[in-house]
């Protein structure tokens, strides 16, 4: 069995497609496209507990796909643009390395 190599980026990488993996985190980050917002309104429109949305706004943070700033007793939250156009750097660059012809079937000797 190979084993493959991950490097701190690829591990970032990792990170941010894992957070938003969950369905959750994902309706979290919907939200926050047009604005930032704090997480009371996050749990009324997400019609959710604050200690469950907790949670999963700590893997969105740790992945670094949002950011919190705290005004008096609220916490804001909203996205950071730039870690998203690293994914999508990433995707477009795995688009362009994807061959387009079909992939040869496997020779019977090695299934």
């Amino acid at each position: 069995m190979s084993t493959i190599l991950q490097t701190d980026s690829s591990a970032t990488t990792i990170a941010k497609f894992k957070a938003l993996s969950d369905p959750l985190r994902l309706a979290v980050v919907e939200l926050l496209r047009s604005q930032e917002m704090c997480v009371c309104d996050l749990c009324d429109r997400m019609d959710i507990a604050q200690s469950k949305l907790s949670f999963h706004l700590k893997t969105l943070r740790e992945a670094g796909l949002i950011s919190a700033r705290q005004e008096g007793r609220w916490i804001y939250y909203r996205l950071n643009p730039a870690e998203f156009g690293e994914l999508e750097d990433y995707l477009t660059t795995l688009r362009q390395l994807t061959p387009q012809s079909p992939a040869r079937p496997c020779s019977p000797d090695r299934l």
